[in-house]
């Protein structure tokens, strides 16, 4: 692929002016990564285009001259998706900032990529609405990136998962065509579904630049619990106990011990028990609109716990101590990243299996000769499965050895009807396991569709497939 001259920073300046064409050192790596591990990569120039002409121009002056671009917003991402592999052109996002619309009548919105998830949210929530989407990243991740990646979150046990929220795209191609993939429709069986296949596509096929999705009505009630557990697959199996008690939770978050005292370092004013006996924690709510019923549901829900296994269940008081919970939970993965260097695996399980799950990973650790910790969200299978380096050798770590481990596991994933990345995506870190996912003639069909919509291989080369 071409490198970006200085002819080409002045033909790239013309097009989006001075001010947002970036060769600075500083710019420049703060765009070389994201959240995933310690990989980097520099881009030659770092894009913030303000319109979707500009990223079409952008796009159509890539493609002319075969330099590769990777977008990019908040680069919160845990796969390398926004690290630009083959140098190039980070597109920035951030200028893609705004709420376009929240339409109450009928409970959809229009929203540019670089909005804020927390800050959606809120916006809505002010309206009576809400969105349900909530990736721990949620204060820092962009809508942009959610829909890239599929984001999740602890909200989608109940409400499902981003891809359920999102009616329509405007989307640059690579090869600079501008198009709307769906209708602002609740229901549309019209053609080919574009709207779903560039939802999770990770920036590969093309560059959205305003996302309509829909809401539903806010639930005004909730009750917020913590179930501490002797053991830590006990807790793992109580999780299929609640759904088959006929109770589906808004939020039911498994905290292996480990995660739980370095986030308790990690986290000021939260305190919850940890005593001995104590190996892993549930963390559960229920929301709903009427108050009445939803605390005969969180009443339900910590008999069942409790006779699951539960030593107790603790129910958060007030609003602070809810959000003090919540705070918890969502600040593990970075607990656990000032504590180690670490590889986050993020396995996907029917949830009956996930106790197999947890055993595997433990048993895997042992003949492999890594340590692990684990956390995610139980409800709907999710396990993060942060393999942490301690005391590993950097010939260990770097080597083979653990890469055989990893792809143990997943086979094994596998084996139980799971797959490989449940919210987070392939990017750079996991492409090399998707033969383990995908047959040859599926992996040759995502390719074929790649190749078609970017012939030339600009947009986000280097991700997904090995």
């Amino acid at each position: 692929m071409a490198e970006v001259t200085r002819k080409s920073l002045e033909e790239l300046t013309a097009l989006l002016g001075a001010e947002h064409v970036s060769i600075d050192a500083e710019r420049r790596s703060d765009f070389s990564h994201d959240e995933t591990e310690d990989l980097r990569v520099l881009p030659d120039v770092v894009l913030r285009p303000g319109t979707p002409d500009e990223v079409a121009a952008v796009l159509r002056w890539a493609n002319e001259h075969e330099v590769p671009v990777t977008p990019a917003a908040a680069r919160t991402g845990l796969s390398g998706g926004a690290i630009p592999a083959h140098g190039g052109i980070s597109l920035s996002m951030e200028r893609f900032n705004r709420i376009l619309e929240i339409d109450p009548a009928n409970f959809q919105a229009v929203v540019e990529p670089g909005v804020v998830n927390q800050v959606f949210h809120e916006a809505c929530r002010e309206r009576g609405l809400f969105y349900p989407p909530d990736p721990s990243s949620w204060g820092s991740s962009t809508m942009g990136g959610n829909v890239a990646y599929n984001a999740g979150g602890p909200k989608a046990v109940k409400y499902g998962v981003t891809s359920a929220y999102i009616l329509n795209l405007e989307v640059v191609l690579p090869t600079g065509e501008v198009i709307w993939t769906g209708a602002n429709t609740l229901k549309n069986s019209t053609g080919y579904n574009l709207t779903q296949l560039m939802v999770g596509s990770e920036g590969t096929l093309g560059v959205i630049t305003k996302i309509v999705v829909r809401l539903i009505p806010y639930p005004r009630h909730h009750f917020t619990m913590l179930a501490p557990f002797a053991s830590a697959e006990v807790a793992c199996a109580a999780v299929a106990r609640i759904f088959q008690a006929g109770i589906t939770p808004s939020g039911l978050e498994f905290m292996e011990r480990d995660a739980i005292d370095w986030t308790l370092r990690f986290v000021d004013g939260v305190s919850i028990p940890t005593g001995p006996g104590i190996e892993a924690h549930l963390l559960m709510e229920v929301d709903g609109t009427d108050e009445e019923a939803v605390l005969r549901e969180a009443e339900q829900l910590a008999a069942v716990a409790e006779e699951a296994g539960a030593l107790e269940v603790l129910f958060a008081q007030t609003q602070a101590e809810r959000d003090a919970l919540w705070k918890l939970r969502r600040r593990v993965g970075e607990a656990v990243k000032k504590h180690s260097i670490y590889k986050e695996e993020d396995t996907v399980v029917p949830r009956a299996k996930l106790p197999d799950l947890l055993r595997a990973v433990k048993r895997i650790g042992g003949e492999y000769g890594f340590e692990s910790v684990c956390y995610g969200h139980a409800g709907d299978g999710n396990l993060h499965v942060n393999i942490v380096k301690g005391g590993m050798s950097d010939a260990d770590w770097h080597g083979d050895r653990l890469q055989q481990g990893i792809r143990q596991l997943f086979t094994e994933v596998r084996a139980m009807g799971g797959t490989i990345s449940g919210e987070h995506g392939i990017g750079l870190v996991q492409k090399g396991f998707m033969d383990l996912a995908f047959a040859p003639a599926a992996l040759d069909l995502q390719r074929g569709i790649k190749s078609l919509l970017d012939p030339k291989n600009i947009l986000n080369p280097g991700k997904i497939f090995a």
